[in-house]
């Protein structure tokens, strides 16, 4: 980072990425009649399709050849696109179940899930102040469990997921974009195959919607795209600490949409898992701010 401007632009296209995940849940009600899976697979192909073409732009398809050439890391993308394709479902699902409560739940569980994920998996060593927002996560998913009855399995397989997601392709030093665009690459043969079984009972996945639901799939790849450019762009600019602050946006936006707009039941007991989480991540926040500075 070499000055104010850089800093400032790189806040502009933060906020742009995690404003656009926020709103996803307003974008994807409008496929609410339309299978999740359904909605995946053509996420996927219209996703791979628009990230071809920028490939084609910018003249980075030797980004895309050099991870071809390497097994190993084409590996580790295709576990990528299994994590991120099943957190795109369970979102989908969630979204078209008035579940988004749950869902800006478990993104504001996932920087606590990436603490835990260091502890058991890079035998990272936490501090006090880590261990006590860990401890209060745990609390949150607790009295969550005597609120539903049961475990929030949707705020924990989006946490989980995603989670594990950034934990897989932190291994794989390819940009944004070629990492997407084999991801998406990844996925089709799934989307291939569900849309054969679903053909094989008469129910075609990507021919037999009205224009406007087909225009939607389409966007739904641009849209894909669009934030985590932008994401990528916020990251080059900024320090990690400024990018973990800004990462709150997208499940404040998401719970704010899912109360105010969707009008989904807020229970008081709610209120006390998010108030446990809440003060979690200003835990967490405080001690990795301390970590940056010095």
């Amino acid at each position: 980072m070499s000055g104010p401007k850089p800093a400032l632009a790189g806040i502009g296209f933060g906020l742009a990425a995690y404003g656009m995940w926020g709103f996803f849940p307003l974008f994807f009600r409008q496929l609410a009649q339309v299978p999740p899976m359904e909605v995946l697979c053509n996420r996927a192909v219209w996703a791979c399709v628009f990230v071809a073409l920028l490939l084609s732009v910018k003249g980075q398809w030797h980004k895309v050849r050099a991870v071809l050439a390497r097994p190993r890391q084409l590996l580790l993308l295709t576990a990528a696109a299994f994590l991120v394709g099943s957190n795109w479902l369970v979102f989908l699902w969630a979204v078209a179940n008035r579940q988004v409560i749950a869902s800006s739940l478990g993104y504001f569980l996932t920087p606590l899930v990436n603490v835990v994920l260091g502890l058991t998996v890079l035998k990272e060593r936490l501090n006090g102040k880590e261990w006590l927002s860990v401890g209060l996560a745990v609390a949150a998913v607790v009295n969550e469990v005597f609120t539903l009855g049961g475990l929030p399995w949707v705020s924990l397989a989006l946490a989980g997921t995603f989670g594990l997601y950034g934990l897989v392709r932190k291994q794989v030093p390819v940009d944004a974009i070629s990492g997407l665009w084999l991801e998406t690459l990844a996925m089709l043969p799934v989307a291939g195959l569900y849309a054969l079984w679903q053909s094989q009972q008469g129910h075609p996945v990507f021919t037999g919607h009205d224009d406007a639901t087909q225009m939607l799939f389409i966007l739904a790849g641009i849209i894909t795209a669009l934030p985590l450019m932008a994401f990528a762009a916020a990251t080059q600019r900024l320090n990690l600490a400024t990018v973990g602050m800004l990462m709150y946006i997208n499940p404040t936006l998401q719970f704010a949409t899912a109360v105010w707009l969707f009008g989904e039941p807020m229970a008081p007991s709610r209120l006390a898992t998010f108030g446990l989480i809440w003060l979690g991540l200003l835990v967490y926040s405080w001690s990795a701010w301390q970590k940056y500075r010095r």
